[in-house]
């Protein structure tokens, strides 16, 4: 029978225990993660207040993908050991969200008021008052 050498002698080593991949330093790890969602949103708020043409589908994706990767961290860990470990990190997550939720709120808000005023125009326009009902007195108020 040939030798099994033959057949493997292209193939990677099986890992054995000691060669498994470590866990993540959650610590470290997380903290790293907290920070890249902190420039992403701080990014995306300046962005939103500066520049008409910020790409706000690809902001969204960057952020999903952080959080994504913040929820795999967390798994198996402690919320309370979490919290307490990143209070600071999180604490100033928070306070750059809500500057980030103001600015999309406010960018939302002129979304609708531009909507609104070219709804407007639009009516305007399709309507010269030359075939209106209340043209024919059939108009009720």
């Amino acid at each position: 029978m040939a030798d099994s050498s033959e057949f493997t002698a292209n193939l990677p080593a099986r890992a054995t225990a000691s060669d498994a991949p470590t866990p993540f330093a959650r610590p470290g790890n997380l903290a790293a993660i907290i920070g890249r969602i902190e420039e992403v949103v701080e990014e995306e708020t300046a962005g939103i207040r500066s520049d008409t043409s910020y790409d706000l589908k690809a902001s969204n994706a960057r952020k999903s993908r952080y959080l994504y990767e913040l929820t795999r961290a967390m798994k198996g860990g402690s919320e309370a050991e979490f919290l307490e470990q990143h209070r600071e990190g999180l604490t100033r997550l928070r306070q750059k969200l809500a500057k980030n939720e103001a600015a999309i709120l406010a960018h939302l808000s002129a979304v609708n008021e531009v909507a609104g005023l070219l709804r407007s125009a639009i009516q305007r326009a399709e309507t010269d008052g030359t075939y209106s009902a209340g043209e024919f007195g059939r108009q009720k108020g």
